[in-house]
């Protein structure tokens, strides 16, 4: 693990404070904050731009781990969620696919285990994204997901998920026209589990019929989808044009163009759009290394950045990091530091009902420390609790507070 336990105390200024005053922080030691004092006029930090830490609330797998997998350890887990603060990513969701009932339940108390006995999964991992298997098995829609172990939807199912794991599931992906997904939204909700749709070929009513049941979000918008669909009556038109409905996009350039995103962005607005990773075990990951799993199934890295079932036009997931999110809607769009961290920390925790208030005294530390290089914006530091890590592209040694 890159990250290294706090030595001494530390002053950051951070943008994005209350009412879009910066705020200078104290932190102790121990990683907590000792003091939060909003600052009148802007403030030039001698670190840089500060930020609060981000959330992804779809990671699949990161730096050559597998979520999916068998066996993942409380180190190799520590060996992504490091990698994650790199990017900038304090929080996430780490995300299990479609599998069958007996291999979800022990991909996820294994994951769990792991989580429980790492060093920071503790600070980083507030809960799980189940996107699965209550999904479409149609050809296009079921995208990476296994057809064959996708079902109709069942609370039974949801509760064995819950009997075994110490955190909670916070969002379940589902596809409404799944025989029982209608009749299930109201029990995920009830049970703090936010309810978004994905992978559907569901019609305007069914979708309609979701929102009124509770659904409130849609994964991965856009993708999850056959490349050929009606031009006027199709999922995700459905879904893009309901103001009920905030929208997930994975802003790599490789499974949206930018130009394409530049109007769905426009269409759900800055207040109901999230940038996800939707990061495979290629996020991250050595550029030489090409080969990985999403759960049972091979995946392949390609030059184009883009991960892909083997031997298919498909996507399987992405090899995208937050960071690089960041810049390319900032470079795209002329986004500003404050919408991007709506984007990517306050309407994603908002959507897998996390708090977003801003950090205060007695809080853990939760920022990043950005630079500037060829006038955009990369990760120098992250600081999550007692920990710190400096990133790789620093030319300065890793250094404690």
């Amino acid at each position: 693990m890159k990250a290294q336990r706090r030595t001494d105390r530390d002053v950051l200024v951070c943008t994005g404070g209350a009412n879009g005053r910066d705020v200078r922080y104290e932190i102790g030691v121990d990683g907590r904050v000792t003091q939060a004092t909003p600052l009148v006029g802007a403030k030039k930090s001698e670190n840089g731009v500060v930020t609060p830490g981000l959330v992804d609330i779809q990671v699949n797998g990161f730096a050559g781990v597998d979520f999916n997998a068998p066996g993942v350890t409380a180190e190799r887990l520590d060996v992504a969620l490091s990698a994650m603060l790199s990017s900038g990513v304090t929080r996430c969701l780490p995300t299990l696919i479609t599998a069958s009932e007996a291999e979800l339940i022990g991909l996820l108390q294994a994951l769990d285990a792991a989580v429980s006995a790492s060093v920071l999964g503790a600070l980083m991992v507030p809960g799980y994204h189940i996107e699965g298997p209550f999904l479409s098995p149609q050809d296009g829609y079921a995208g990476a997901h296994p057809a064959d172990r996708m079902r109709s939807a069942s609370r039974e199912l949801v509760q064995r998920l819950e009997a075994v794991t110490t955190r909670p599931l916070l969002m379940m992906t589902v596809a409404p026209e799944v025989p029982g997904v209608l009749d299930l939204i109201p029990f995920l909700i009830a049970r703090g589990i936010s309810c978004a749709i994905g992978h559907t070929a569901a019609s305007r009513d069914a979708i309609d019929q979701a929102i009124e049941a509770g659904a409130s979000v849609s994964t991965h918008l856009g993708n999850g989808l056959p490349h050929m669909l009606n031009k006027n009556g199709n999922s995700f038109l459905f879904q893009l044009g309901r103001d009920q409905l905030m929208a997930s996009f994975i802003a790599d350039g490789v499974h949206i163009a930018s130009d394409v995103l530049q109007s769905w962005l426009r269409a759900k607005t800055i207040d109901r759009s999230i940038l996800v990773t939707d990061a495979s075990a290629a996020a991250g990951a050595p550029e030489d290394t090409r080969e990985f799993t999403l759960g049972a199934g091979a995946i392949e890295r390609h030059a184009d950045g883009s991960v892909r079932l083997p031997g298919s036009n498909y996507l399987a997931g992405s090899a995208a990091s937050m960071d690089k999110m960041v810049r390319n809607v900032m470079r795209w769009y002329g986004l500003t530091i404050g919408e991007v961290l709506q984007l990517a920390r306050e309407n994603p925790a908002r959507a897998a009902g996390l708090p977003v208030a801003e950090i205060g005294a007695n809080d853990a530390a939760d920022f990043v420390e950005w630079g500037s290089r060829d006038g955009e914006l990369y990760v120098r530091r992250t600081h999550i609790g007692p920990w710190i890590l400096r990133s790789e592209g620093e030319n300065a040694a890793m250094k404690s507070a």
